[in-house]
């Protein structure tokens, strides 16, 4: 960001937070939010009939200007047009300009009303009528953090639109013609700079289809980057892992259980991957409590069978020291733990088993893939709830070893068009039944209005011995503002249910987070509240009741994965989804669906048809996961053209030879798609 003109190391840094990035293009694909158009001049007159909230453009004169007498009375510009006055309301003076009486203005703004008179507060816009060649006519507006003005954005984003070179096109032309499509830059242009479209044509329409191209830009970018990477898994050498049944053997003892029909399916399908010698990459898919830790157990164990060591990696702390602990109990074999918490004298003793062998299951976050861990010979990667990492975190993690097999897991269902995104055509194993012996969960939705008679049940089940997790929402994906109503809740709580309530939110330290955590679990406390850190990782069987508030706001993904904390044990479970009394009527059938099933497949699919994708886990709310540029809610037809274009290119042109084989490595290199090896071996 610093070779743009003008910006330094400090707007620099805040630049790349906002981009997700240090490069000029990842500036670039940092779209705006909306677009405001004050393109249309209207009258005074015309300001007493907008809609509160829409925005006035007009030409004024200046009849008086009024400055505040002392402090906290507001500075006012009184101007008129031949249909009325309209006063310029200013709280904040700094930037307050100081125009002559019967200046020419052109101003724009919400407007309000005082004592029948037109008012603009505080306006976005004052410019003089004779300068209104810079007026912002489609102004961007852009995401923003904490000392960074909507001035730094837009002048950075003007400096990096310059630097945009030529570039041919990677597209077929047919079907640029046929969509009518602007060229990659021409759309980064009209999205970051649309004041460059003439006053005559509608907005809506040009957005839309540099919108449409510049995802169809990312998407062939994915699409043949994937395609890339399958044709070098032919040809890139693996090992074999046969193993020899003794450790999974005793494992299943220790289990105590018979696998589901689902399990020893995916159980087959892993352990013929694991023996071929060519590298294992399968996606390991599985509703709430359908034993995909069991599953991944034996994979591991056969690995270990042939000699090699395998590694499970889990996004937080919580969820590796549960799956620790399960292997420490039940798997005849060496296991060690490493997270970044773990220091000195214990951390030099793991790191040390570690690379001499004698760890054979390492379980960690993600310190496993840290600079300082090396591993003996690292023959299996089983990454757990793997879209909560990066990319890069898996290929740094599969990297440990020399031509590792990655196996993926997810208890998030996946919707085949997400499937397809974010896996390609990796190898599927998917879970679909449960254990013998759980009931399914009964749902129930309430109206905030009657948390009166839900406390009072929940006053009833621990009287009767249950336990209940209280889960209060993300507040504007703020985990401050969703601990500090967490707060809040478990105060009111304590005070019903005194010396009974527990406490889990992701601002506490991890240890107390622990505690909170263990001390539920051993029934210490028996109702605990928390935020969403409960959503993965958390196992205890005794706990039979849900209780979300603001149910409304999640995803219905992320609340089915909050309603599978329960329901673990041969406990009948309830789930009781509390919902705002004004919770639109769409919000509340969205609901609905969690009360008629349990099939998180089912929801998955209804949950991409409603939302249009989003972060799987519910924590974006449009739009495909990991793609900068790829968001809207149909995107299916796109998407499927980009694949057949894909793959009619590589089957033609394999090694991207020629005008068009040069144009999409340079797509490539733009969207950080450009080394399929690394993508191959990432899983």
């Amino acid at each position: 960001m610093t070779s743009l003109p003008g910006i330094g190391p400090r707007h620099a840094s805040l630049l790349e937070k906002i981009a997700g990035g240090r490069r000029v293009l990842d500036l670039l694909f940092t779209l705006p939010e909306r677009v405001v158009d004050r393109r249309i001049l209207r009258t005074v007159a015309d300001g007493h009939n907008l809609a509160p909230g829409e925005i006035l453009t007009a030409h004024v004169r200046v009849l008086s200007l009024r400055k505040a007498a002392r402090p906290g009375q507001p500075s006012i510009i009184r101007t008129e047009d031949d249909t009325g006055k309209l006063d310029l309301v200013f709280f904040q003076t700094r930037n307050m300009p100081s125009p002559t009486v019967g200046t020419e203005l052109l101003v724009s703004g919400k407007t309000g009303s005082f004592q029948g008179e037109l008012t603009m507060p505080q306006p976005d816009h004052v410019v003089s009528w004779a300068k209104r060649d810079g007026f912002p006519s489609l102004e961007p507006v852009w995401p923003l953090t904490a000392g960074l003005f909507p001035y730094t954005v837009r002048k950075a984003m003007r400096a990096a639109l310059a630097l945009l070179p030529d570039l041919p096109e990677w597209l077929d032309p047919s079907l640029v013609t046929q969509r009518k499509w602007p060229s990659f830059t021409q759309a980064l242009r009209l999205m970051q700079s649309p004041e460059i479209i003439p006053p005559e044509v509608a907005w809506e329409p040009v957005r839309n289809r540099a919108l449409s191209r510049l995802a169809a830009d990312e998407l062939l970018a994915d699409q043949l980057c994937f395609g890339l990477a399958r044709l070098k898994a032919r040809e890139r050498p693996g090992r074999s892992f046969p193993g020899t049944g003794e450790l999974q053997a005793e494992m299943l003892r220790r289990f105590g259980h018979k696998p589901t029909h689902a399990q020893t399916l995916a159980i087959a399908e892993i352990a013929a991957d694991l023996a071929a010698s060519t590298p294992m990459m399968r996606l390991l898919q599985g509703d709430v409590g359908a034993g995909k830790t069991f599953v991944a157990m034996n994979a591991m164990l056969q690995t270990v069978e042939s000699g090699a060591q395998a590694a499970l990696m889990a996004p937080t702390e919580i969820l590796a020291r549960q799956h620790f602990e399960t292997l420490s109990r039940l798997c005849p074999t060496e296991c060690v733990y490493l997270s970044g918490t773990i220091k000195g004298a214990a951390r030099r003793k793991t790191l040390a088993a570690i690379a001499d062998g004698t760890a054979k299951i390492v379980v960690g976050t993600h310190a496993l893939f840290q600079d300082g861990v090396t591993f003996h010979d690292l023959g299996l990667a089983v990454i757990d709830e793997q879209h909560r990492f990066g990319v890069r975190q898996r290929m740094n993690l599969s990297a440990k070893g020399e031509a590792t097999d990655i196996l993926v897991m997810t208890a998030t269902p996946i919707p085949r068009t997400l499937q397809l995104m974010e896996w390609g055509e990796m190898s599927v194993s998917r879970l679909d039944s449960k254990p013998p012996g759980r009931q399914p969960i009964r749902t129930t939705l309430h109206s905030m209005d009657s948390l009166d008679s839900v406390l009072a049940g929940i006053s009833r089940a621990l009287r009767d011995g249950v336990q209940v997790f209280w889960v209060c929402p993300l507040i504007e994906n703020s985990e401050t503002q969703a601990a500090a109503a967490a707060e809040e809740r478990w105060a009111s709580l304590e005070q019903r249910f005194e010396g009974l309530v527990g406490l889990a939110h992701g601002k506490q330290d991890i240890t107390v987070r622990q505690e909170a955590l263990d001390t539920f679990r051993l029934g210490k406390t028996r109702l605990l509240v928390a935020t969403t850190v409960i959503e993965v990782g958390v196992d205890i069987p005794a706990a039979s009741v849900m209780v979300i508030e603001q149910a409304e706001r999640f995803g219905l993904a992320q609340l089915h994965q909050l309603r599978g904390r329960v329901g673990r044990g041969s406990k009948q479970s309830f789930c009781l989804l509390l919902h705002d009394r004004a919770a639109t009527p769409t919000a509340v059938r969205r609901l609905s669906l969690l009360r008629d099933t349990n099939d998180g497949f089912l929801i998955a699919d209804e949950d991409y048809r409603i939302r249009g994708g989003g972060d799987i886990a519910g924590d974006r709310q449009s739009g495909l996961p990991g793609f900068r540029l790829a968001q809207g809610a149909r995107l299916s037809l796109l998407l499927t053209a980009m694949q057949q274009d894909s793959e009619r290119e590589i089957a033609r042109n394999p090694h991207l030879e020629g005008p068009r084989g040069h144009a999409l490595r340079l797509l490539l290199e733009i969207f950080d798609r450009n080394d399929p090896d690394r993508l191959l071996i990432s899983g």
